[in-house]
């Protein structure tokens, strides 16, 4: 017998051993046993079934080896929303939610009388960024690309499961995209080659490379976004990139040199490192 307190202690313990955030086993638990978090704290003495015991404690190992937490519960919350993830997409991270934040501020500045607005998410994974801006700005027209057929089926189940209008468009980055885009947004692999080895297991192990690697110097994707993206842009525009942190100021060169009197702002996340650069062309 054992009771979801006795549970919680050993999670915390092993995984502490492990080297892993001991707090993964209070999630782990609610999810396999279906409960919020003050439902649980509340219920520390409820005996746990043998199933129940067997299941977490698996999932508590798994995550030990380098699984993503996201990855064996199936979501993450973003932006006040249950996202359905698995190891086809990247995991969505709170950062770009104030990217997500970045461009509904800026876009009722800069776009104050239009009825409507195309938005194009490049390199969409999970949907987050495309159906989160779809839901919340009614005049927001919302395309989204991936480069993976995968991908883009976890895209549209999360969007019919929060009911998202957006078109979801297989290929590579800007190359299905034919309409004028008013709001380019994209989140592009950006960590450099060199660096990925460098990164914890439960990312490089288990989250899609094809959603890390951004080439050499980390930069390649933007190099081809901000080349492809200028015939495509309507003549008043939002650009609207994550970056790595300590690449602000060379994906502002590369916007400036493309986009000639474009304003270019680097903008710093919550955590003070330069996440976000915004152009208004």
């Amino acid at each position: 017998m054992k009771f979801v307190y006795e549970a919680l202690n050993w999670a915390s313990s092993f995984l502490k051993e492990a080297g892993r955030d001991e707090n993964a086993g209070e999630l782990l638990l609610r999810h396999h046993l279906q409960m919020e978090r003050a439902i649980l704290l509340s219920n520390l003495r409820l005996v746990l079934s043998d199933e129940q015991i067997e299941a977490f404690s698996s999932d508590v190992k798994k995550h030990a080896e380098g699984q993503p937490v996201q990855y064996l519960i199936g979501y993450e919350e973003f932006y006040g929303r249950r996202f359905n993830v698995n190891k086809e997409v990247l995991i969505p991270r709170p950062e770009t939610e104030e990217l997500v934040e970045g461009i509904l501020d800026r876009a009722s500045v800069y776009f104050p009388g239009a009825n409507t607005l195309h938005v194009v998410d490049i390199g969409t994974g999970s949907g987050a960024i495309a159906i989160t801006l779809a839901l919340e700005n009614s005049r927001f027209i919302v395309s989204a690309v991936d480069i993976a057929a995968e991908s883009i089926a976890v895209a549209e189940e999360n969007a019919k499961n929060l009911g998202a209008s957006v078109q979801w468009l297989h290929g590579d980055l800007l190359e299905p995209v034919t309409q004028k885009i008013d709001i380019l947004v994209s989140n592009p692999p950006y960590i450099p080659d060199w660096e990925i080895e460098t990164l914890s297991p439960v990312v490089k192990d288990h989250e899609p490379m094809r959603a890390l690697a951004g080439g050499e110097d980390g930069l390649d994707f933007y190099r081809r976004l901000i080349h492809d993206m200028k015939d495509l842009l309507n003549e008043k525009a939002l650009i609207a990139f994550e970056i790595g942190a300590g690449q602000g100021e060379d994906v502002k060169g590369l916007l400036e040199q493309a986009l000639p009197g474009a304003l270019v702002e680097v903008v710093y996340d919550i955590n003070g490192k330069d996440r976000m650069v915004f152009a208004t062309v």
